[in-house]
């Protein structure tokens, strides 16, 4: 069995328009969603064998924050050039080539390649995954290179506004 969560990076500020995509920084309400969401996580019990990021600096900040709350070693945090900005066919590259002997694999990254990345591989007709939203996907085969369209479960979908107190 291999499980595959799939993490939309947390919000991201426009504040400086200069700034390259890449540079991106997560605003307030990015910074409090990503911590919400790795304690959500936890209480889950999710303890992943990996991380990969992509390296856009909001992407990469979300993946630590949440790796922060789950206890996983920030150092052991891997970022994939892959994962910017991907389409499907690229991210379905990424988790087919993962290692074996990783069952548990969270991927944090970007729309609207996550959102149909979701939807490929489980066929649930998720609308979009928010900011900081999660969807772990359980895939009844022994490698990644089984990973493949409709073969997958949604375990869970969950996201910070399921979260958040009224006042957000």
């Amino acid at each position: 069995m291999k499980n595959l969560v799939l993490i939309r990076h947390a919000k991201s500020s426009w504040e400086d328009p200069e700034l390259d995509d890449r540079d991106r920084p997560l605003n307030g309400r990015g910074k409090r969603d990503a911590p919400l969401m790795g304690a959500v996580l936890r209480k889950r019990g999710l303890s992943p064998d990996s991380i990969i990021s992509s390296p856009a600096r909001r992407a990469l900040k979300t993946a630590k924050l949440i790796a922060a709350q789950i206890g996983f070693p920030l150092s052991q945090i891997a970022v994939d050039d892959r994962i910017y900005l991907a389409e499907v066919t690229t991210l379905l590259a990424v988790i087919q080539g993962l290692p074996d002997d990783s069952n548990q694999t969270i991927l944090f990254g970007h729309n609207p390649g996550f959102t149909e990345l979701v939807n490929t591989l489980t066929e649930t007709g998720i609308g979009n995954v928010p900011t900081c939203g999660v969807a772990a996907i359980e895939f009844p085969v022994d490698t990644w290179a089984a990973v493949s369209p409709a073969a997958g479960r949604l375990k869970f979908f969950d996201y910070p506004k399921q979260h958040r107190s009224s006042e957000d």
